[in-house]
C-alpha cells in the first residue's frame, strides 16, 4: 500500500547503491586517468542519458525530453495537478572531466527516487528529476544554455543554432540522440528546485567541513581584451622605443592581480585564463597579445567597482606603453541569491545530520543560476579532494556523496509533502 510522505527522518539513502550508480555511469566516457568524457550529445552522453532513463524506467516514472535537451523524468504525486518539486543537475562532461561534476546531483536525484519506490511512499506534489542539457559548455556555447532557454534567458532558436568546433549545430545533435519527445517544448513550472553539487573549490575540505548550504552564486564578468602594440626586432630596439603589448599585458594583470588581492574581505576574484600572441617568435617584440579575464564578487555593486576599476586599468595601461586596447564584455551573470524558503528547508535537513557545515556562496556557475530566474532554488554542495573539478583527478568521497544525498532527500520531502 501506498501512503503520502509525512515523516522524512526514518528514511535513509542507500550509500553503497549511489556509489555504485555513480560508478557505472564513469564507466561510459572513461577517460586513460581516470576522469569522463562525455561532451553534450554526443554518443557518450547519449549513452549516459539512456542508462539513466533505464534507471527510471524500472521505477515507473515518465521521461520527457524538450525541444533543447533537458530531460525531464517525472514522479507522479498523489495530487498531480500541484506544482512539481524538482532536483537535478546535468550528465555532460568536460572533454577531460572528472566523474562527480554535475553527475551527483543527478544520480542523487535517482537515489532519492530508489528510496521512495522501496518504501512504497507517494509524496503529495509530483517530483521531477532534471538532466539539464549542455551545462559545461565544452562542445557548445554559452554554458548552462539548456537550463537558460527553460529560464526564458534564451530563445530556442538561438541555443538550436549554436555550433561546435567541426560545424554542427546544437539542434543536428540533439536529434542525433533520438531522444526528443515529439510535441513536447518545453517543462512544467516547478514549484522548486534543489541541486546537490560538489563544490569544485577547497573551502570545505579546508575547514573540515561535509556540508556547504549555499545561499546564492557569485556574479561573473567575462570579457575578451586586445592589446595591440608595434612588432619589431628584439636586438635594434632600444627599450624607450617599443609598443610592446605583451608587456602591457604583463603589467594589466599584475596590477589587476594585485588590486584583487588587497580586497580585505577576500571575496574579489580574478582570473586570466588564456593568454594568446599570434605568430609568436623569440626575438620578435610582440605586436599583438589577446587575453581572456574572467571577474568575481559575491557583491553586485563591488562587482560593478571592479569592473569599472578594471576598465581603468585598461586606459593607465594604453598610455604608459603606447599600445592600443580593445575590449568586449562577452558574458555577465549578475549575483544571484537563493530563495530563503528553499535555503531554510535546506538548513533544516543539514541540521538532521551529524556533520559539521557552513554556508557559503558558490564561486561556480551552475543550472541553478538561472532556474533561480523561474522557480525557487536551493544548492547543497559536498567537497572534492583538494578542491580539483574540470579535471580527471576529481574526486568526492562516497560518505560525502552520501551525507549531501540524505540531505537531498529530506529537503525534497519536506517540500514536496507540505
Amino acid at each position: 500500500m501506498q501512503v503520502v510522505a509525512q515523516e522524512v527522518q526514518p528514511l535513509r539513502i542507500d550509500q553503497q547503491r549511489l556509489w555504485d550508480s555513480l560508478m557505472d555511469m564513469a564507466k561510459i566516457g572513461a577517460t586513460a586517468k581516470g576522469g569522463s568524457c562525455r561532451l553534450a550529445f554526443s554518443e557518450e552522453d547519449t549513452q549516459g542519458r539512456r542508462l539513466l532513463m533505464q534507471w527510471c524506467e524500472a521505477l515507473g516514472c515518465e521521461m520527457r525530453v524538450d525541444e533543447v535537451g533537458n530531460l525531464f523524468i517525472r514522479r507522479e504525486g498523489s495530487e498531480p495537478s500541484l506544482a512539481p518539486v524538482s532536483t537535478g543537475s546535468h550528465l555532460d562532461t568536460q572533454p577531460k572531466g572528472g566523474r562527480f561534476d554535475g553527475i551527483l546531483g543527478v544520480l542523487a536525484g535517482l537515489e532519492v527516487y530508489r528510496v521512495l519506490d522501496a518504501q512504497g511512499i507517494v509524496t503529495r506534489r509530483p517530483l521531477e528529476l532534471i538532466v539539464w542539457g549542455n551545462e559545461e559548455g565544452s562542445r557548445f556555447s554559452p554554458a548552462m544554455v539548456a537550463s537558460g532557454t527553460y529560464a526564458g534567458v534564451f530563445e530556442p532558436t538561438y541555443t538550436l543554432a549554436r555550433e561546435d568546433s567541426e560545424g554542427i549545430t546544437y539542434g543536428e545533435a540533439l536529434a542525433s540522440t533520438g531522444l526528443r519527445t515529439p510535441d513536447f517544448k518545453t517543462g512544467p513550472r516547478l514549484d522548486s528546485y534543489f541541486e546537490l553539487h560538489i563544490e569544485q573549490g577547497p573551502v570545505l575540505e579546508q575547514e573540515g567541513k561535509s556540508l556547504g548550504v549555499v545561499t546564492g552564486v557569485q556574479g561573473i564578468r567575462w570579457f575578451d581584451v586586445t592589446i595591440s602594440g608595434v612588432a619589431a626586432h628584439a636586438g635594434p630596439t632600444p627599450m624607450r622605443y617599443r609598443r610592446d603589448a605583451m608587456m602591457a599585458a604583463a603589467r594589466l594583470m599584475d596590477q589587476i592581480h594585485q588590486h584583487v588581492q588587497s580586497d580585505p574581505t577576500g571575496n574579489a576574484r580574478v582570473t586570466v585564463g588564456t593568454l594568446n600572441i599570434p605568430s609568436a617568435s623569440r626575438n620578435v617584440i610582440p605586436g599583438e597579445v589577446s587575453l581572456t579575464v574572467d571577474l568575481r564578487h559575491v557583491k553586485e555593486a563591488e562587482l560593478e567597482t571592479l569592473e569599472a576599476t578594471f576598465m581603468s586599468m585598461l586606459e593607465k595601461v594604453s598610455e604608459e606603453y603606447g599600445v592600443s586596447v580593445t575590449q568586449e564584455r562577452i558574458w555577465k551573470s549578475e549575483v544571484v541569491d537563493f530563495d530563503e524558503a528553499c535555503i531554510e528547508v535546506v538548513r533544516q535537513a543539514v541540521a538532521n545530520q551529524d556533520a559539521p557545515s557552513r554556508e557559503m556562496m558558490s564561486g561556480a556557475g551552475h543550472d541553478a543560476v538561472y532556474v533561480s530566474r523561474v522557480a525557487p532554488t536551493a544548492m547543497i554542495f559536498v567537497p572534492c579532494l583538494d578542491g580539483i573539478s574540470h579535471n580527471e583527478a576529481e574526486y568526492a568521497s562516497p560518505e560525502d556523496c552520501a551525507l549531501g544525498c540524505q540531505v537531498l532527500l529530506e529537503s525534497v520531502l519536506a517540500r514536496a509533502s507540505r
